[in-house]
């Protein structure tokens, strides 16, 4: 998909460098990091491609997990979370 097609915007723009580095540590972790030309992503399968972003997706949820049980209070951190994705649209 070229550059000038992309749909999907960031909830915090700040956070584009390190989405990026994220998506290329997840491309790792599956096994497709050779296959990448630079930033080319055109020669990478739709299944590779999801796997990579299914992998972003269960970090994510993996670290948001963490925070809950760190913090005890499930609702308290759901709270902030929506707060600050409010306070940056």
């Amino acid at each position: 998909m070229g550059t000038g097609q992309k749909r999907n915007r960031l909830l915090v723009p700040e956070a584009s460098k390190a989405m990026y580095q994220f998506k290329y540590e997840m491309a790792r972790e599956v096994g497709i990091e050779n296959q990448i030309q630079g930033d080319y992503w055109g020669y990478i399968s739709s299944r590779d491609c999801g796997a990579v972003g299914g992998a972003m997706v269960r970090h994510m949820i993996q670290t948001i997990e963490q925070q809950i049980a760190q913090q005890g209070n499930p609702s308290q951190t759901i709270a902030a979370t929506n707060t600050n994705t409010q306070q940056l649209s």
